[in-house]
């Protein structure tokens, strides 16, 4: 039997979670105020994921750079893998929130997406 301790992010309560888990497997979680709670500590420790964050190149935009993220969790193991695959991107301006930036990332099934506009130089 393992026990793990965990802070909620499922929302703004920030609750202290206690998990235990036998063969890999959630048994129980307490301390959870929410449902969120409860949810949030079984994926976290059987199937970790993020969304990524970060930003890429515009090419004869006002500005050089364009915040994105992924439009859907990914595995947590490859967050570095994303960033990697987002160094050498280049998008021309124009670019309005939600174009793709980079479809399938890493064979994910999940694109990346601006999250800011990027009006013509």
């Amino acid at each position: 039997m393992e026990t793990r301790e965990l802070i909620c992010i499922g929302c703004p309560m920030g609750c202290s979670l206690k998990v235990t888990l036998e063969n890999g497997q959630v048994t129980e979680v307490t301390g959870n105020t929410c449902p969120n709670g409860d949810k949030y500590a079984r994926k976290e420790c059987t199937n970790p994921t993020r969304i990524v964050t970060s930003s890429v190149r515009v090419k004869g935009g006002k500005i050089n750079m364009v915040s994105c993220k992924t439009k859907e969790d990914i595995p947590k193991g490859m967050i570095f893998d994303i960033c990697k695959a987002l160094e050498n991107v280049v998008v021309p301006a124009p670019v309005a929130i939600g174009d793709v930036v980079l479809a399938n990332v890493c064979d994910t099934g999940v694109d990346v997406v601006a999250t800011k506009n990027v009006d013509v130089k």
